[in-house]
């Protein structure tokens, strides 16, 4: 069954690039230099930031639909990260790295189904999920931090 995973668009983010640590503190997020690798899964090319690039720490609604499912939570975006990521059938690493909590949503955003599983094990679960036909997207969250991780359509 063919899947595709997105990054996020960058649009969102870019007004703040660049800005100063108090002006970015107005906007409820935070700078951090990253100092090793893994840990700071940007959300736009869907990779770990290297050390030595720097991350915001931000809050993001992952799941927008007026349900009790709506949701937000943090994520990491890499400063200056245009392209987001976007391919067919492949999982990045920044997710076959993680223990993730699947949550498979209808078209109203209303929560059917969820499992837990290691990434590398990711495929036979997408495969399960999709298998219900009601279930129009997949979310993707860290399982351990909670954080959105990403959103799996089908293709």
């Amino acid at each position: 069954m063919d899947f595709r995973i997105k990054g996020l668009s960058p649009e969102p983010f870019r007004h703040l690039f660049g800005l100063s640590e108090g002006d970015l503190a107005r906007h409820g997020v935070v700078r951090y230099l990253v100092d090793k690798n893994p840990g700071y899964p940007d959300r736009i090319e869907m990779r770990d930031a290297a050390p030595g690039e720097t991350v915001l720490l931000l809050n993001h609604v992952c799941q927008p639909a007026d349900t009790p499912y709506h949701a937000s939570h943090a994520i990491f975006v890499r400063e200056g990260a245009e392209e987001p990521y976007d391919r067919l059938n492949e999982v990045p690493e920044v997710m076959r790295a993680r223990l993730l909590s699947l949550r498979g949503y209808d078209h109203k955003g209303i929560m059917l189904d969820a499992d837990v599983v290691e990434g590398q094990d990711l495929e036979p679960v997408i495969e399960r999920l999709f298998a219900n036909r009601d279930i129009a997207y997949i979310h993707v969250h860290n399982a351990k931090r909670g954080c959105y991780s990403g959103c799996i359509d089908r293709a």
